[in-house]
């Protein structure tokens, strides 16, 4: 059979189509980009250790200020250091990107291109050009790419701007078709070029029910073209009265790799930036590899420590075998076919700390 099918291949002319058993060019990942946490990158991948899909297009949508800007920026610098030749084309609408801002993040400034667009159209075909000319380039020559777009929410089209110029003020009802055209087209060519694309997007309270829910905007060519869309929501972190950060809720509203509607919590300290360990303590005890005894925890050792405790000095607690054990457990959370988890159960645990 196999003969058979490989015969009908050559028939196709298609240099992207192999059998499934030989892996499929344009669908499978073979690596992820840390996200700087590691429950996100569960939430995302099905793994501690894993994170963005390498291949694929990635959706971070929320309100102004829920942290988007800063988890790419976040992935840009994780990127760059585990692959110390490749570069990041940031596509760039909103203005609000500076060298000072790169810099602060850590990332090196000689490897990220910011490239400013006003309108769809300047995306599409800015970006098309990147991807066709990579992958006119022999494989060897290539080097590691990742692109960004922040955000998407604030991209024109060419006809809104020409009728802003000439004083219209009527609205430009093609610009939903426009994206979903532009994401038809890029979609595929990121897979063959095994390049990771993340979008920002902005989200809207979406009226015409008895309770409002969160919708992206842009119409839906993104929602049809990413592979996984998060959607961000934030309470303030408090010491006592003194806000310190950001507690971010992070929602799996769409995934091909992990469970829907899954949520996360993660921590955004103003003085130190995105806690990685953060929610570790809670998928431990939901799972037993800590366990809440009144107001302390109990350790795998017998021994107990407050919530705060662990949380304030992660690794000292989260040894290599405890790690392991969570990323097991996070597989059968997250990930499609391995979880004996409710799917209703979304909630983010109490643990007192």
């Amino acid at each position: 059979m196999s003969d058979f099918l490989k015969d009908i291949i050559k028939q196709t002319g298609n240099e992207y189509a192999s059998l499934v058993s030989d892996g499929v060019e344009a669908g499978d990942c073979n690596s992820f980009i840390d996200t700087g946490s590691y429950i996100f990158n569960a939430l995302l991948s099905g793994s501690i250790y894993g994170g963005l899909p390498d291949n694929k297009i990635t959706a971070i949508a929320g309100e102004s200020a829920t942290g988007k800007t800063f988890f790419v920026m976040g992935m840009c610098k994780s990127f760059l250091d585990a692959n110390p030749d490749a570069g990041v084309l940031y596509f760039e609408s909103e203005s609000a990107i500076t060298k000072s801002m790169v810099v602060d993040r850590g990332i090196d400034p000689t490897r990220m291109v910011i490239i400013p667009v006003t309108t769809v159209q300047e995306f599409r075909t800015q970006a098309l050009k990147v991807l066709d000319s990579y992958l006119a380039k022999k494989e060897s020559d290539r080097r590691p790419i990742m692109l960004c777009l922040d955000s998407l929410g604030m991209l024109s089209t060419t006809k809104e701007v020409e009728d802003t110029s000439d004083g219209k003020e009527t609205r430009d009802m093609t610009r939903a078709q426009v994206l979903k055209a532009a994401f038809r087209v890029l979609t595929l060519k990121l897979g063959r070029a095994k390049v990771p694309m993340v979008v920002t997007n902005h989200t809207y309270d979406s009226m015409g029910s008895m309770f409002p829910t969160k919708e992206m905007g842009g119409g839906s060519g993104l929602k049809y073209a990413a592979s996984s869309i998060i959607f961000l929501s934030k309470k303030k972190d408090k010491n006592g009265t003194e806000v310190v950060g950001n507690i971010v809720h992070c929602k799996n509203h769409k995934s091909r790799l992990t469970i829907e509607n899954k949520m996360v919590d993660v921590r955004l300290s103003y003085e130190t930036g995105l806690d990685r360990y953060y929610g570790l303590l809670e998928l431990a005890i939901k799972h037993g590899i800590f366990k809440q005894v009144s107001t302390r925890i109990e350790l795998p050792d017998g021994t107990t420590q407050f919530g705060k405790t662990i949380n304030n000095n992660p690794e000292k607690y989260f040894t290599e075998d405890v790690m392991q054990q969570i990323d097991d457990i996070a597989s059968k959370e997250f990930k499609y076919g391995q979880t004996d988890v409710p799917l209703e159960d979304d909630g983010v645990i109490d643990v007192q700390i």
